[in-house]
């Protein structure tokens, strides 16, 4: 049975997370956002208008001093920064549920069943549908279309 969720003001959440074992660290030059980290993951959190919390950068692992992006491919998931793409492990994406689920739990935010499951990518690239919304001309060539005009000018005589 479903039960409601009260989100918690960001006083409450901030005593929650330092009682948690969150490391907060204030962003230079805002008063009302924070940078949180728990198992080498981060995310960002601010004060709302209305004295509430919302989420300022979703969480995501740290690769180097940047929070990453998840992205799934279909093959593999990875961790995705300015500067580097690398792929997830297990212990990569434990510590990123972990990190969401208790982050959840610290806003008084409501925690879905698909997410409980695992973690969930912040982007989907699956290889054979990319760009597929877009007109034929505009779409990048696929390594089978090029293969197959590659093979076809090997055959036809010259």
């Amino acid at each position: 049975m479903a039960s409601k969720v009260e989100q918690k003001s960001f006083d409450d959440a901030l005593a929650y997370l330092r009682e948690h074992g969150f490391d907060v660290l204030e962003a230079p030059g805002t008063k009302a956002r924070i940078f949180l980290k728990k198992f080498n993951v981060s995310a960002a959190i601010e004060k709302d208008d209305k004295g509430g919390v919302k989420i300022f950068a979703y969480p995501g692992y740290l690769v180097g001093s940047e929070i990453s992006k998840l992205v799934n491919k279909g093959y593999q998931q990875f961790l995705k920064t300015s500067k580097a793409e690398i792929p997830a492990t297990a212990d990569h994406l434990k510590a990123l549920h972990a990190f969401s689920e208790e982050l959840k739990e610290a806003l008084g935010l409501p925690s879905l069943y698909n997410e409980s499951l695992g973690t969930v990518s912040e982007s989907y690239q699956y290889d054979r549908i990319v760009d597929r919304d877009k007109a034929t001309s505009e779409r990048k060539k696929r390594p089978w279309e090029v293969a197959g005009k590659a093979m076809a000018a090997k055959k036809s005589p010259a």
